[in-house]
């Protein structure tokens, strides 16, 4: 089901031509590269956070993770993931699906700097064996995002 709104999403803007679906899971970073065929860099995975009760997706790239002290800054608040077993509920995926595409309705997404390296980024599209090949300007238009921020650091 998330497969299907995530692809509708995509077809608004012309590129369900771009998502992929493999026989292998593509939940982890690293499973992803491999379905993909790319650097574990080059995949953008989508981080479900918590601020107060309200939740957010923040767009990283597959070699990075959350610097607390950069987090806090832009939202001053603690960084607070949403639990394994709220994900699904509050965004519209499940883990290792999660994606900006086809989310519930109000949750902000935000795209960290750590992806404007690339030309070509591919996240998750709404299931565990999915991803779509997308620009970043074509994640910028897809996404509906928020705006750019820079809260995380390499492993």
């Amino acid at each position: 089901m998330s497969l299907e709104i995530a692809k509708k999403h995509i077809e608004k803007y012309g590129l369900e031509d771009r998502i992929m679906e493999f026989d292998m899971s593509s939940a982890t970073v690293e499973e992803a590269a491999k379905a993909v065929g790319c650097k574990e860099c080059e995949i953008a995975k989508t981080l479900s956070f918590l601020i107060g009760d309200k939740p957010i997706l923040i767009v990283v790239s597959g070699d990075c993770k959350i610097d607390n002290s950069k987090y806090k800054h832009e939202f001053s608040k603690k960084a607070k993931m949403i639990p394994f077993s709220e994900v699904e509920k509050l965004i519209g995926h499940g883990v290792g699906g999660v994606c900006p595409f086809g989310v519930n309705e109000g949750i902000e997404v935000y795209l960290d700097n750590s992806l404007k390296r690339f030309d070509i980024i591919y996240p998750a599209c709404g299931e565990t064996n999915t991803a779509v090949k997308l620009t970043i300007e074509e994640l910028e238009k897809t996404s509906n995002y928020k705006k750019w921020i820079d809260v995380c650091k390499n492993v």
